[in-house]
């Protein structure tokens, strides 16, 4: 008789902590368990007076089973033989009412964790004695649990206990514990993953198969035994994740959600779902597309490794501008040099300073000609007068239109005389010829777009018309909060409908509770718009690891927090540590100081880190986009260099692009923060930068 097996999140987490041999004996036991569970080694049988099995891993471990109906069986727990047999009457399993999924709780290691020593009419208050159980319940808290949940009253052993629960019920009582009231948990934390249909608690099908149940199927087990937190990301998806990439939309789609909520996991598993829905024999009918290069390779590896090679001859992936060049080509755009916004932003310094013209700003020109001009594809005077500028924020006249329009005309002049065009210029002309009738333009059945905050409006014209209208036709994952290179779309203005299709992550797997509240107190109190003229928010983000409380640095100078990194670093000893700097010299100056001292360090260049096995990786905070460390530093973080001077001197100047680049500057300094799992140091010599507390 041969048998499915399956393993539950929970008892991942439990098996990763094994020694290694118990994890090989485990990938042995199951492919043993498939193919006969009633297999004489395998010792599989019924623990008396549960509904639990037991079965052999090797001589000192077993593995909890439960039977889920037909041949169907699920890994929930893997326990030292004795303490099996010793605590049968403190295992519980249940199907959840509220999310219809299985759960697990192991009620010995849950009480010796928590320890609560203050119970009595004496003693503290509880800290969840103000809701009463069938609340609890109804937020999804699991019922083996409330009894201990009634005892606990200090953030210790609530801290404590979390680790053993399971995870809707870490998630309910943390933000309880935050102060969320209970109608406020409901709509943000339990309601995105309430089963979608009757639950029969005793139903245990059914509950297999419903995306609260996280479990890994036979095939999958091994890389996650061997790749660690690698290979989980492959297997594993919260309900809220997985209910996002399985659903059918009609029409574009978009998934937003803080860093470390899972936006690009879930963007892979998008890919690979589309793609296993195609008929065979096809060609490249998924686009994937970024717009930073070296997230483009990263992205190419991780699909790899998540559908296996052979998923290229369904996908194209490519950065955004490398794709817009491949659809111009032989369009002219092949016969000229291509610059990159910051030349650009320096041709319009020059083109102002030949005019004597003092009334523009040039990073302001080169904003309006390419996310209004370009970005709708203008042709002429009469369309720019009449256009929308959505997201501008500086109001602009007919006249001072008229003075804008000269000035374009005379700069694309001056880049024509070049022979020269910016990559705006080559979206733009791919979209055109991609709009074209009878355009010779290979397009998509499904376009799927990562980081998506960071396209330009051309962008989004060139994607537009690269995908039919369909359903399912554009998967759009993005965080307004990270916009760091300062593009603004309307993505309904440029065609792309996601109003009803549109779903938020709030729930951070990267790091810790206490570096995403000092992350979110950097943003300030600025609106974020949500790429459709609408706001966001980052109400419900969270996150049920605890660790320290980030660590503020001041230097009187440079060369002492250079010292102060370098002692930093030899007290955290080890890998995986990163250090982010606001300018370019600064990297070169920290990496030299390691280097001097024995570190062996790698600067972070536009393909990612030179030396990927370096124990210290330098760049700048644009370069940590996409990145994660155990540990980091944020060095110079003053006024200055964050916000810039440039910067702080717009506020007279130009209020209008003060508000602007006070905004990116803040998303530059939380993306650098939010790369962090564990730790977070940042360090400023002179003046702190004012958007620190």
């Amino acid at each position: 008789m041969s048998a499915k097996l399956r393993m539950l999140d929970k008892a991942y987490d439990e098996v990763l902590k094994l020694p290694r041999a118990v994890k090989g004996a485990i990938y042995d036991f199951q492919h043993k368990f498939r193919e006969n569970p009633n297999s004489p080694g395998l010792q599989f049988k019924q623990l008396q007076g549960t509904t639990l099995f037991s079965a052999r891993v090797n001589l000192d471990y077993r593995a909890l089973l439960l039977h889920a109906g037909g041949s169907e069986y699920v890994i929930v727990a893997v326990k030292p033989r004795q303490e099996v047999y010793d605590n049968l009457d403190k295992y519980a399993h249940q199907i959840n009412p509220v999310t219809g999924g299985i759960e697990f709780v192991d009620l010995v290691t849950a009480e010796s964790a928590v320890a609560t020593e203050h119970v009595g009419s004496a003693g503290p208050v509880p800290l969840f004695a103000q809701y009463s159980e069938q609340t609890l319940m109804e937020l999804g808290v699991a019922e083996p649990l409330l009894p201990l949940i009634a005892k606990i009253t200090s953030e210790d052993e609530l801290e404590a206990l979390i680790s053993y629960t399971p995870q809707l019920t870490s998630e309910v009582l943390l933000e309880l514990f935050s102060g969320k009231t209970p109608a406020e948990v409901l709509e943000q934390i339990t309601a995105p993953v309430k089963a979608s249909d009757a639950v029969d608690t005793g139903d245990y099908r059914a509950a297999l198969a419903r995306p609260a149940t996280v479990t890994t199927e036979d095939g999958a087990l091994h890389a996650i035994l061997e790749e660690g937190d690698f290979g989980r990301w492959k297997v594993f998806l919260h309900p809220a994740q997985r209910a996002i990439v399985e659903r059918n939309y009609n029409g574009p789609a978009r998934v937003s959600g803080g860093p470390g909520t899972g936006k690009t996991i879930v963007a892979l598993h998008r890919v690979k779902q589309l793609a296993d829905r195609l008929e065979p024999g096809g060609g490249k009918d998924i686009l994937l597309t970024t717009f930073n290069t070296n997230l483009a390779a990263d992205l190419r590896q991780r699909l790899i490794d998540l559908a296996g090679p052979e998923i290229l001859s369904r996908v194209d992936i490519f950065n955004i501008d490398k794709l817009a060049f491949k659809v111009a080509n032989g369009s002219g755009v092949d016969s000229r040099t291509r610059i990159n916004d910051a030349k650009a932003v320096e041709e319009w310094r020059l083109l102002l300073a030949e005019q004597s013209e003092r009334q523009w700003d040039p990073q302001f020109l080169h904003d309006e000609w390419t996310q209004v001009i370009l970005g709708q594809g203008l042709t002429t005077r009469a369309e720019y007068f009449k256009a929308r500028r959505a997201g501008r924020g500086q109001r602009i006249s007919r006249d001072m239109r008229a003075a804008i329009w000269n000035l374009t005309e005379r700069f694309v002049k001056r880049l024509d005389d070049q022979q020269v065009w910016t990559f705006r210029q080559v979206a733009e002309r791919a979209a055109t010829l991609a709009g074209s009738p009878g355009g010779q333009v290979d397009r998509y059945r499904h376009v799927v777009v990562d980081e998506a905050q960071d396209l330009s409006p051309t962008h989004w014209r060139l994607l537009r018309q690269l995908v039919p209208e369909s359903p399912n036709d554009l998967f759009i994952a993005g965080d307004p909060h990270q916009r760091i290179y300062g593009q603004y779309a309307s993505l309904g203005q440029l065609g792309i409908n996601i109003r009803g299709r549109s779903a938020k992550l709030t729930l951070s797997y990267r790091t810790t509770h206490e570096i995403l509240s000092v992350a979110a107190g950097l943003l300030g109190e600025e609106e974020w718009d949500d790429l459709d003229e609408g706001q966001d928010d980052l109400v419900g983000y969270r996150s049920v690891l605890r660790g320290q409380t980030p660590e503020p640095r001041p230097y009187l100078t440079w060369e002492a927090e250079l010292d102060g990194t370098l002692d930093q670093i030899n007290e955290w000893g080890g890998r995986s540590i990163g250090v982010a700097v606001p300018e370019r010299w600064m990297t070169t100056a920290v990496a030299k100081r390691l280097s001097q001292s024995g570190i062996t360090a790698t600067v972070i260049g536009s393909d990612g880190p030179r030396d990927i096995d370096a124990a210290v990786h330098v760049g700048t905070m644009h370069r940590f986009k996409g990145l994660e460390y155990q540990r980091m530093i944020l060095a110079g973080v003053a006024d200055g260099l964050l916000p810039s001077s440039h910067a702080l001197a717009l506020r007279q100047q130009d209020p209008a692009r003060y508000r602007v680049e006070i905004k990116q500057a803040r998303s530059l300094l939380f993306v650098a923060a939010t790369r962090a799992r564990d730790s977070l140091v940042i360090s400023w010599n002179g003046k702190k930068s004012r958007f620190l507390p």
